[in-house]
């Protein structure tokens, strides 16, 4: 684990968190997507950020596969580069809500202790947790990436929900329904929004 030096010294800067929300019209705010792989976190995070975009909100979203194409290249799928694949996650979004974006998160992210780390990171009312609850079984008949039938066939370790634990969330912030229309959820999340004065168009 790397140690803070003596030398390094927080910077504090004229452009506060304050003045880039009120230039944005919005506050920041990372909202966290939970659940199986399958379960539609990116499909239903890809449909707010959309709706999000058409009505003016700055938004960034961050997904599990793509930060793995460079941020998080260097990891692999053990426990403990898991945890690091997270924490890194957790920093880098918690810069975008000091920028004053929504940023909305994708990620399995198994762990009930890892998500809480993310959350430690952020002022109260900056991280909001989504649940996107998806029986296993819908998950794994919609399997998009083939990732279930390899784990079964034993192609695959470690995987969530076939031989690695799912910690679902015990207090989400909001809990989807990841069988219902996607239009829907978003429509869930915008309501979301509005009712805790984050977004206001």
């Amino acid at each position: 684990m790397a140690r803070h030096d003596d030398n390094v010294v927080w910077h504090d800067h004229p452009v506060t968190r304050t003045a880039r929300e009120q230039q944005h019209g919005h506050q920041g705010v990372v909202l966290w997507f939970t659940g199986l792989s399958g379960s539609g976190k990116s499909t239903v995070a890809g449909a707010l950020e959309q709706a999000l975009h058409r009505i003016g909100v700055s938004t960034y979203l961050l997904d599990g596969d793509n930060v793995r194409h460079g941020l998080c290249r260097d990891l692999g799928f053990s426990d403990d580069d898991r945890k690091e694949n997270i924490r890194r996650v957790g920093e880098v979004a918690k810069l975008m809500v000091d920028a004053g974006l929504v940023v909305l998160t994708a990620f399995i992210s198994p762990h009930r202790a890892e998500r809480q780390m993310v959350r430690d990171l952020l002022e109260p009312g900056q991280f909001i947790e989504v649940f996107v609850d998806t029986p296993l079984a819908v998950c794994e008949a919609r399997d998009p990436k083939g990732l279930y039938r390899k784990a079964r066939a034993g192609e695959l370790r470690n995987f969530t929900g076939i031989d690695s634990v799912y910690e679902a969330p015990e207090s989400p912030e909001i809990q989807l329904d990841g069988e219902q229309l996607v239009t829907k959820l978003a429509a869930q999340l915008l309501d979301l929004l509005r009712d805790r004065d984050i977004i206001r168009s």
